[in-house]
C-alpha cells in the first residue's frame, strides 16, 4: 500500500469531486462558423492536432466550461483522456471534473488524473458495445490529497521538469526528421550517380557506353524469353509472351529523372523485367501451411514477419511462391503508402497477396536491391504522384503503369556498388534512428516516473507551515454542517 506524507490525506473521488457529463442539441443545429448567441461545442477532437470547431445555439446547451476546467473523455478509443484549455460548452463524450470545495488545484488534478490512479480503474470498466464509464463506477477511486500549497509546488516542479523533457524530446524528433532528409538525400545522390562518381572514374576503361547498355538490355530480355519458351515446351502451362518493345521516354518523362551521368540510360522499368505479376487472391487464415505476405508486412523496404496470415492452397503456393531477390510493390492503399516496396531475402517460404505486384526483374541486368532502393526513393515517389489513380478512399498503380515507370539504368556492376554504399550508410542511419526511438521511449518512461514521484510525495519537500489536508477537510465539513443548520433555521422561520 502506498505510504503518503503525514500532511496528506487520501479521499474517495465521489466524496470530494463531482463528475458532470456534457450536453448537446441535434446535429441539425450545428454550424461551423462563429455567430452571435452561439457557443463552441467542445468535442474530444478539438483538443487534438486537427480540431473541427463546431458551434451551437447557446440556449440549447446546459453544460459549460472555462479554460482552466479539467475534462475526461468518456467513450471509445479516447476513454480516460484528460484535457483542458478551451472555453465553451462540452458535448456528451466529455465529462467535467467539478471541485466545489476547492480541495484541489485544477492543474494538480489535470496531472493526477492522467496517472494510473484513475486510468487503471477506467481500463477495468467494460461495456458490451462501447467502452465508457458512469460517475458511480469511479466514485471509489482513491485520490491522494496534499496540502493546497504543496499541490502548487508539485505542479510547478512537474511543469519545470516536463519543460526540460519536452525540449529534449523536440530535439530528438528534430534529429529523426533530419535523418529522414539525409536518407532521401543519399537515395537521390545514388540515382543521380553521385555516390559512385569516384568508382566510375576508377573503372572508366571497363564501363559500357549507353548504347551498349541498351543493346545488352535487349539481348538479356530476348534470352530470358527464349528460356521461358523452352520451359513452357517442356512443362506446359501458359505460353510466355514475347517481350514487347517499349517506347522511349518522352522529354516530359525524362524530366522526371535527375540529370544522369555519362553511360547511364533513362529507361522504363519494364525494360528490366520479364513481366510484372499480381499476387494471390486465395483466402487466408490465422494458421496454415505457408504464410502470405501482405501490404502491412512491408516496412522500410523490408518485410516484417509479424501479424502473418496463412494458406493451405497448394495450387496458389506453387504459383505465388517467393524467391530470393524478388521485389514486391504495393499497388493500392492510401496515397502516401502506394508504391512502398520490399525485397524478399528470407529462407522461409512465403507467398504474396493480391494487392502486391512482383516485379520479376531480370537479375542479369537489374539488381533487386538497387530496384528496391529506387522504388522507395523520393525520386520514385515524386513520379508516383503523377501516375496514381485516386479512388474514394485509396489510390493505386497497376502493372501497366508500373512497367512504364521512368528508371535510371546503369551497369549491373555499378548497381551493386551503389547498393553496397547505400547498405553501409543507411545501416548507420537505422542505428541512429533506433537510438532516437529508444531515447523517446525512455523519455516517456521518465515522464511517468516524474508523475509517480509527484503523487507519492517524493517530488517536492513538505513544509511544516502548510495546513494539513485533514485540517482542510475538517474545516469544509464544519462549513457544510453550519450551512445546513442555517438552511434549516431559515426554513423553520418561514
Amino acid at each position: 500500500m502506498m505510504q503518503y506524507p503525514a500532511s496528506w490525506s487520501v479521499e474517495k473521488l465521489g466524496d470530494v469531486l463531482d463528475i458532470q457529463g456534457g450536453s448537446q442539441p441535434p446535429k441539425s443545429e450545428f454550424i461551423y462558423e462563429p455567430r452571435d448567441d452561439y457557443v463552441q461545442l467542445l468535442q474530444i477532437r478539438d483538443f487534438g492536432r486537427k480540431p473541427v470547431p463546431t458551434f451551437v445555439p447557446k440556449n440549447r446547451v446546459t453544460k459549460f466550461c472555462i479554460k482552466e476546467d479539467v475534462l475526461i473523455a468518456r467513450y471509445g478509443a479516447s476513454l480516460g483522456r484528460i484535457v483542458t484549455g478551451l472555453d465553451g460548452a462540452y458535448n456528451v463524450a466529455l465529462a467535467k471534473v467539478i471541485d466545489d470545495h476547492q480541495f484541489f488545484s485544477k492543474k494538480y488534478l489535470f496531472y493526477l488524473l492522467q496517472t494510473s490512479v484513475l486510468q487503471m480503474p477506467l481500463k477495468m470498466i467494460s461495456r458490451s458495445a462501447q467502452n465508457g464509464f458512469a460517475k458511480h463506477e469511479i466514485a471509489h477511486v482513491q485520490l491522494p490529497l496534499p496540502p493546497i500549497n504543496e499541490q502548487h509546488r508539485i505542479v510547478a516542479k512537474i511543469e519545470e521538469l516536463f519543460s526540460e523533457l519536452d525540449k529534449g524530446i523536440e530535439n530528438l524528433k528534430t534529429a529523426r526528421e533530419q535523418l529522414k532528409v539525409y536518407r532521401q538525400a543519399l537515395l537521390k545522390h545514388a540515382f543521380e550517380g553521385k555516390l559512385t562518381a569516384q568508382w566510375r572514374e576508377q573503372n572508366r576503361d571497363q564501363l559500357e557506353t549507353a548504347a551498349a547498355l541498351l543493346a545488352s538490355i535487349q539481348t538479356e530480355r530476348e534470352q530470358r524469353y527464349q528460356q521461358q519458351l523452352q520451359q513452357w515446351q517442356t512443362t506446359g502451362g501458359s505460353k510466355p509472351k514475347a517481350p514487347k518493345p517499349l517506347p522511349p521516354l518522352i522529354p516530359e518523362e525524362l524530366a522526371e529523372l535527375p540529370e544522369l551521368p555519362e553511360g547511364w540510360v533513362g529507361a522504363r522499368l519494364g525494360w528490366i523485367t520479364c513481366g510484372v505479376e499480381y499476387g494471390t487472391a486465395a483466402k487466408s487464415s490465422e494458421s496454415g501451411a505457408c504464410p502470405v505476405l501482405r501490404m502491412g508486412n512491408i516496412q522500410n523496404g523490408r518485410f516484417d514477419w509479424t501479424d502473418l496470415v496463412y494458406t493451405d492452397d497448394e495450387a496458389e503456393i506453387a504459383k505465388y511462391m517467393l524467391y530470393d531477390g524478388d521485389v514486391l510493390f504495393n499497388r493500392t492503399n492510401s496515397p502516401e503508402l502506394v508504391g512502398k516496396s520490399a525485397i524478399f531475402t528470407s529462407n522461409q517460404p512465403a507467398l504474396f497477396a493480391g494487392y502486391l505486384i512482383r516485379v520479376n526483374q531480370i537479375p542479369t541486368i537489374a539488381d533487386g536491391s538497387y530496384l528496391n532502393y529506387f522504388l522507395n526513393s523520393h525520386i520514385a515517389k515524386q513520379h508516383g504522384n503523377t501516375v496514381k489513380t485516386d479512388g474514394v478512399n485509396q489510390s493505386n498503380i497497376n502493372g501497366e503503369k508500373l512497367i512504364n515507370y521512368p528508371f535510371p539504368f546503369c551497369s549491373l556492376e555499378e548497381q551493386m556498388e551503389i547498393v553496397a554504399k547505400l547498405d553501409a550508410r543507411l545501416s548507420e542511419v537505422d542505428q541512429l534512428n533506433q537510438t532516437i526511438t529508444t531515447s523517446l521511449q525512455q523519455a516517456k518512461a521518465l515522464r511517468q516516473s516524474i508523475l509517480k514521484k509527484a503523487f507519492s510525495g517524493q517530488l517536492v519537500a513538505q513544509d511544516a507551515n502548510d495546513e494539513p489536508a485533514a485540517a482542510l477537510l475538517a474545516r469544509i465539513k464544519t462549513e457544510r454542517a453550519t450551512a445546513k443548520d442555517d438552511l434549516s433555521v431559515r426554513q423553520m422561520r418561514k
